[in-house]
């Protein structure tokens, strides 16, 4: 492979890419105008924001796009619409009736639709990027097995998460415009990080580097502007928490910086189409007390070009509420379009055959 290239296969992808905007269909289950979950169902009617704004902004973004079809059959996935967001907070369900909910609802679409029943769910899709996500289908694990399940939780450690049947989710913090001094800022950090203390992860790193001189590892509130840290280092450190997904990979590459994923087991965000090690550095957690050498043994050429494809790829991680060719929308959607099912119809030819 060539790591000079930030695309897999550039060609592949624009061909398919145009074939996916002209032929793709979605199906998105109706609900009743009675429903008393309707806004569990129902896009958001604001701007997205916060950590988990990726779940919101693409539903409300597919819902008014032209790739929703009200014909089922001409559909090649079908979308279960349900917010494991807004279902957090929705009165009656809360984080201990998500599951639940969740088994019903598929009880009920099996019942009154053929879709979910002819190929077992493989078809479908769902979209969920808090943390909650991971345990939503423990009632449903048919969702689990066969659908696809886009998420930011995206670990190949995680029980019920399938890589290249499931599909990584970009947790990324809203931001429309670049940056006023993106172009002419001066890296002169090593690397930066901040963020709480979730993890042996990254107790790890700062016990390592809290206080270096080159690696500024911070936890707690920052006395100075984050976006000023990030646009004054080279390299941008992406430390598993919680979960190995957090907001900061899309931080680093909208202020142009190289981001350094220290995240073993992370699925990342569009990697069947996007070369990583053209513009990322990954570190594995063994290797925190190397952190410093290996980044210092990086080239300024090699530097120069991590930083250069940085700018390339930026475009990708970024959502709009009207859609941009080769926005984070799209390249979900792309994501979706490799793994559409042919399931349905072989097994639609067959019934018709008998």
């Amino acid at each position: 492979m060539n790591n000079k290239e930030v695309f897999h296969d550039r060609d592949i992808f624009l061909e398919d890419y145009k074939q996916m905007n002209r032929s793709f269909r979605i199906y998105v289950y109706p609900h009743m105008r009675n429903d008393p979950f309707a806004s569990v169902l129902l896009p958001v009617n604001f701007e997205p924001g916060g950590n988990y704004a990726s779940e919101s902004y693409f539903k409300r973004v597919l819902m008014k796009s032209h790739f929703i079809t009200k014909d089922p059959n001409k559909a090649d996935l079908f979308f279960l619409p349900f917010s494991i967001a807004r279902l957090r907070h929705e009165p009656g369900i809360g984080a201990e009736g998500i599951k639940d909910f969740i088994q019903h609802y598929i009880l009920n679409i099996s019942r009154k639709y053929s879709y979910w029943n002819r190929t077992g769910g493989a078809d479908h899709f769902y979209v969920a990027c808090h943390s909650i996500g991971r345990s939503a289908m423990d009632k449903a694990w048919t969702v689990k097995l066969n659908a696809i399940q886009v998420v930011c939780s995206s670990s190949y450690f995680l029980s019920g998460y399938i890589s290249h049947k499931d599909a990584s989710l970009p947790q990324i913090w809203p931001r429309q415009k670049d940056p006023p001094n993106l172009a002419s800022s001066k890296r002169k950090k090593l690397a930066f990080f901040a963020g709480s203390i979730n993890s042996p992860v990254r107790e790890k790193l700062i016990q390592y580097w809290r206080n270096d001189s080159e690696i500024y590892a911070h936890f707690g509130r920052l006395t100075t502007p984050y976006a000023d840290e990030l646009l004054g280092s080279k390299f941008c450190l992406h430390v598993k928490g919680f979960e190995v997904n957090t907001a900061r990979i899309a931080d680093s590459l909208y202020y142009g910086c190289v981001p350094v994923i220290i995240a073993n087991h992370y699925d990342l965000p569009f990697a069947d189409v996007l070369n990583w090690k053209s513009f990322s550095i990954v570190v594995a957690t063994l290797d925190i007390p190397l952190l410093k050498k290996i980044l210092k043994e990086i080239s300024s050429d090699k530097y120069l070009l991590l930083q250069s494809n940085v700018m390339k790829v930026r475009k990708h991680f970024q959502w709009h509420l009207l859609p941009v060719d080769y926005d984070a929308f799209y390249m979900v959607m792309y994501e979706l379009w490799l793994r559409r099912s042919s399931l349905r119809v072989q097994l639609s030819s067959s019934i018709d055959s008998h």
